[in-house]
Order: structure tokens, then C-alpha cells, then sequence
């Protein structure tokens, strides 16, 4: 699996994308081409080159069928125009899922003559970004190493195939992720295979192979290393000492070739300890705020006490400074909505009130700004995962305004579990009412054009309302225990589908403390109506998780396999399914800003309520706290 450059006959100057400009030599374009099977094979593109000719190379190169195949580049299909291709850049080539056949190995290339081919270097860093100056740096230290026979060490824990590379002393500096080499992909070391790249992964909402991306993206989204995050680069990286399975059965070749991979590339931190064997309460509140504001920020669906690393600052003591560490952000950026993972969320400092330094940091950020930074850096990243990271930015920015903490920020964004249910978070139920409506809009506004299809969809969209809302309110819910409405519990969430009911026990209960603070419940007519066929919130909530559930696809649930951890649940255990209540990649651009829009007018309305029921239930339960141990 050596990897090969074939270089072209350059026709002429390359005119495609101005970002590229003075970065390389003018018509040429180096890129790194994947299979689903982990095959690399890297070649010189010039101006003539279109993907025919790319899949013709790789199937003189590499011996792989190309008939019935994509080459795709992110979220496009590439065809005859290239031009949207930059220099380095990961591509990847899919067998069409009616075609796909998995008796047919990749086959690697054989032969010197092939490997002297390639004129990179053994690791070589996709991108030109001074984010990386500091890994450049790292990378001839390890290539020295390499050269003086200093090999890389594999990591045993963990589901994915993972490497830490040592310096000339033997130190390790950097551990390295194949992309090939993650759950569930076809290179997978430690008997976790069964997927092709690009699939739905571990977690549905990220596909097999994209983890890399994202660990990258959650570093250059680090700004001013606010956060924390190590280093981080994708690259092209060669050794012998990776893994590749014999064809599709999973078994380990005897013979140690030179294998080219795509991985994430992460500089090593030096540390005493993870957050799972060290008393939280002596972790900085700042250190636990900064990296909640990222992972709220990133929508991070892994963040556990194992992927928090602790280093000791004074030297000694088991209590002394700490300093947090957060790594393994490959989970993070999912391209859509699902039940995210805060470790954090139950400790005392995720319910402190953030400093004047960290509102500030939350009003600076600028999502749009991070899209168009990320598509300078990684334009292979999908779009769904940028509107992921736009809506989640924007709901960061509001909830600090509104005076919410780290603790009540998460359990906003975390779903309620219930006897084996799985109901949507109270982001997921604002999310589903600005979808209905930029969708009510769509269907009153004169410009639509609906066809009998559309027409008779409406009607089935309607029937599916009525057969589910009354099942949904009376089996699911008013059946059961209302919900834990604190603050850093383990099942404390207020779903904003009960907000309406928690209010009005509320306006009984403690009508005379409530006249006290009139002005955090703003004026009713600024909240929306969320049905036609409900009363309150809490009816349409349920009704429309059904309905999107319906009417979208791939909201069905689709379990995974992985191992167990106690302690914590995260991406290691084995889960229930995941459902995705809401979709966002299919609404076109006008709908998307129309859809922003409507979500940031439903946000006030419902912090201020949030805010008005958590102030009555810690009211609520003065009496008897003395006796608490």
C-alpha cells in the first residue's frame, strides 16, 4: 500500500482556486486519493485532469475496480471540473452503494519502482496554514527519528487503531490516528471492521473516516488556545508499522510493507493522569469552563473523564494546580443533532457563573467566520457539520447573554431518558419549531409552487400529527414523574416540551416570590404558537419530534457496537440507539438563514422561562437542605 505520485505533463497554468495562489507551482496540484478500503495513492493533477483520468491512475496504481464509483471531495461529487480541488487535499473514491462488493480487496501496489515515485516526504502536513508552524516542527524531529530507526509504538487502549512516534531520544511527541484505522473501518487493528469509508460510524451522525477532520477542526476552532487543545494536523503519513487487514476477513498480513495513511496527527502531552482518577473538585473553574465553552461550541457528543488529561503543575501533592488537557475531539461536529456527552456537566464548577473574561471570549466568537475558516483549512469538511457548529455557536452566545451557566447551557442541549425512551433536548424542541416555521411559511407563501407530490405529502404530514400526538402525551409523558428541573443532577433536564406545566405549578406554588423578579419572564405575545392541534408547548413538542422522526430520513436509530466503561458513558459503551429528531443539511441556503432567524427569536423566550423554573425549584427545595451530608 506504498503510496505513488504520477506526474502529468502540466498543459498549462492552473486557474481554479485563488486561496492556492503562491502556495505551489503554478498548474500543479498534489493530492492524496483514498479508497474505501484505505488504499493511498498520491498523484500531480495539472489543468487537463478531470476525475476520469484520477480513477484511471488509481486502477493502473493500485489494482482497484473504479466501474460504478464516486470521487468525492467532501460534500461534492467531483466530475470533470477539478477545480474545486486545493492542493493537498484528501479525496476519496466510493463504490456506489448498488455496486458495492465486498469480496474485492484493495490490492496494494508492489514493487520499488512504484514507491520511488512518490517525491514527498515520509510525513507530509495537509495544508499551508500558520496554525501549524508548531507541528512542521515536530515533523522533522519524528522524520529524523524515523531515519535513525526510532519506530512508532501502537497504542493498546482504545477501539481505533492509534500510534505513538518518538523522537530521536526516544520520547514520545506525537500519537497519530489512520483514518483507515477507526472503528469500524476497513484497517481496523483490533477486530472492529465492517464498514466501507464514508459510512455512518460509531455514531451515525459521523462517518467512518471523518474523525480526523474533526479532530483538526476542534484545534484550529481552539482560538488563542482558549480551550487548551494540542496541536493538531491532518496528514499524509508512511510507515511500515501500520495495519492492513488481509482483504475483507480482518486478518493481519505476516509481511510489513510500507503503508501510506490520511490520520490526524496530534502533538503528545506529558501528563500524570486522566480526569477519571483525580478528584474534580481540585480542577481551575476556568480550566472546566474554557473547554465546556468549546464543547458546547463543537456540539461534542465524547466528552468523558478519559479524553480530559490532568497535568501537575507544582510537582507534588496529589491536590496542587492542575492543568486539563482535552483531547480525542474526533466525535465532535456531528452532521446533525443528537445526544451530546458532557462530562462536565455534574461538576460544581460547570455552575459557577462564567467570568467577565469568558463572556467576553463567547461574545467575540463569530461562527460565520469559523465556516469560512474552516473551508480555507479543511475544505473537505461537510456542510451540515458547519451548520451544526453555526446553530450551536449562536445558542452559546444567547445563553451566556441570558445569564445561563456552563451546567444549565449543557442540559439544554441533552436529551431526557426515560425507561429506555429517548425523548428530544430543549435545543432539539426549539430547533423542530423553527423548522415548522420556515415551513408553514413555505407552504402560505405566494412564491410556492406545490405539485400534487408535494400536495399529498402535506396531507400525510398532517395525518401523522393526529395519529401521534394524543399516544405521545398520554403514554410517554403526563403518565410519568414530571421532570428533575436542577442544575448538575444526573437526570436534571427541563425539556422545554414541560416548561408551560412547570410554570404554571409554579404561578401556584410560589406566586408571591415570583412578583418579585417580573422581569426575566418576557411579554407572551413574543412566544410563538408551536400547534395547531395543541394547547401549550408541551403537546407540539412531542407531536413534532414524531413528525420529524416521519417525515425525514435516516432519523431511524441505528445502534453500534463498542465496549464498556464504568464511571461514564461516552462513545465506549454499548448504547441504546440514537434517533435524530431533527435535520438541518436539507434545508437549502434561503431556508437555512430563514431557519436561523426563527431560532434565535424563539432562544429569549425560552431562556427566560428556563430561568423563571429553575429559580422556583431551588425555592422549592430550601426546606430540608440543612440535613443534606
Amino acid at each position: 500500500m506504498a503510496v505513488a505520485v504520477f506526474k502529468t505533463p502540466l498543459s498549462g497554468e492552473y486557474h481554479g482556486n485563488k486561496r492556492m495562489e503562491g502556495k505551489q507551482p503554478a498548474g500543479r496540484r498534489r493530492v492524496f486519493v483514498q479508497t474505501e478500503s484505505g488504499c493511498v495513492l498520491g498523484m500531480e493533477l495539472d489543468r487537463s485532469d478531470n476525475a476520469h483520468t484520477v480513477k484511471r491512475r488509481l486502477q493502473l496504481a493500485l489494482n482497484v475496480s473504479t466501474e460504478q464509483s464516486s470521487l468525492t471531495f467532501g460534500d461534492m461529487v467531483l466530475k470533470n471540473d477539478l477545480s474545486a480541488v486545493r492542493n493537498d487535499s484528501p479525496l476519496l473514491l466510493t463504490r456506489n452503494y448498488l455496486h458495492r462488493s465486498s469480496s474485492t480487496p484493495c490490492l496494494s501496489p508492489r514493487g520499488n519502482d512504484l514507491q520511488q515515485r512518490d517525491k514527498s516526504g515520509p510525513i507530509e502536513i495537509l495544508g499551508q496554514s500558520d496554525c501549524f508552524a508548531s507541528t512542521r516542527k515536530l515533523v522533522k524531529d519524528i522524520v529524523k527519528a524515523i531515519k535513525m530507526g526510532v519506530d512508532p509504538v501502537p497504542v493498546h487502549g482504545g477501539l481505533g487503531g492509534a500510534y505513538y512516534f518518538r523522537n530521536s531520544r526516544g520520547e514520545n511527541v506525537a500519537i497519530v490516528k489512520p483514518t483507515d484505522e477507526e472503528p469500524f473501518a476497513p484497517n481496523n487493528p483490533k477486530g472492529f471492521v465492517g464498514k466501507a469509508l464514508g459510512q455512518p460510524g460509531l455514531k451515525r451522525s459521523v462517518r467512518v473516516g471523518e474523525t480526523g477532520i474533526r479532530e483538526v477542526a476542534a484545534y484550529l476552532l481552539d482560538y488563542d488556545h482558549f480551550a487548551n487543545v494540542p496541536p493538531t494536523a491532518l496528514v499524509k503519513i508512511t510507515h511500515s508499522m501500520f495495519n492492513v487487514n488481509d482483504g475483507v476477513n480482518g486478518n493481519k498480513p505476516h509481511k510489513k510493507n510500507l503503508v501510506s495513511k490520511i490520520a490526524s496527527f496530534q502533538q503528545f502531552i506529558k501528563h500524570n493522569f486522566d480526569a477519571s482518577d483525580h478528584g474534580t473538585s481540585s480542577f481551575p473553574v476556568s480550566a472546566v469552563h474554557r473547554i465546556g465553552i468549546l464543547d458546547v461550541r463543537i456540539f461534542n457528543t465524547d466528552r468523558h473523564a478519559g479524553n480530559l488529561l490532568v497535568r501537575k503543575l507544582d510537582g507534588v501533592g496529589s491536590f496542587g494546580q492542575v492543568e486539563l488537557i482535552p483531547i480525542d475531539h474526533g466525535l465532535c461536529l456531528p452532521e446533525t443533532l443528537e445526544d451530546p456527552y458532557f462530562e462536565w456537566i455534574h461538576w460544581p464548577q460547570a455552575s459557577i457563573p462564567f467570568s467577565d473574561d469568558e463572556l467576553e471570549y463567547i461574545r467575540e466568537l463569530d461562527p460565520f467566520r469559523d465556516c469560512e475558516m474552516l473551508h480555507r483549512e479543511l475544505p473537505m469538511i461537510r456542510e451540515a457539520c458547519l451548520r451544526v457548529l453555526v446553530l450551536c455557536t449562536i445558542f452559546v452566545k444567547q445563553a451566556a447573554a441570558s445569564g445561563l451557566c456552563l451546567a444549565e447551557i449543557g442540559e439544554v442541549m441533552s436529551r431526557e431518558f426515560r425507561a429506555g425512551d429517548e425523548g428530544p433536548s430543549e435545543l432539539e424542541v426549539i430547533c423542530i419549531e423553527a423548522r415548522r416555521l420556515v415551513e408553514e411559511r413555505e407552504v402560505f407563501s405566494p412564491k410556492a409552487d406545490l405539485g400534487d407530490e408535494e400536495f399529498q405529502f402535506d396531507i400525510d404530514y398532517e395525518d401523522a400529527e393526529l395519529d401521534f400526538t394524543p399516544k405521545m402525551v398520554a403514554d410517554d409523558y403526563t403518565s410519568k414523574a414530571p421532570f428533575q428541573l436542577g442544575i448538575g443532577f444526573g437526570n436534571g433536564r427541563c425539556p422545554l416540551s414541560k416548561l408551560e406545566e412547570s410554570i404554571e405549578e409554579l404561578e401556584e406554588s410560589e406566586g408571591e416570590e415570583e412578583q418579585e423578579e417580573p422581569a426575566i419572564l418576557p411579554a407572551p405575545e413574543r412566544i410563538p404558537s408551536i400547534s395547531k392541534l395543541s394547547m401549550s408547548l408541551k403537546n407540539t413538542s412531542l407531536s413534532d419530534k414524531n413528525q420529524k422522526s416521519q417525515k425525514f430520513p435516516g432519523t431511524k436509530a441505528d445502534g453500534y457496537l463498542s465496549n464498556t466503561s464504568s464511571g461514564h458513558r461516552s462513545a465506549n459503551e454499548q448504547l441504546p440507539a440514537s434517533a435524530s429528531f431533527v435535520e438541518l443539511a436539507d434545508l437549502s441556503e434561503e431556508e437555512w438563514v430563514l431557519f436561523l432567524d426563527k431560532f434565535q427569536d424563539l432562544l429569549e423566550p425560552a431562556f427566560a422561562k428556563r430561568k423563571l423554573v429553575t429559580i422556583g425549584h431551588r425555592q422549592r427545595q430550601r426546606l430540608g437542605t440543612s440535613c443534606q451530608f
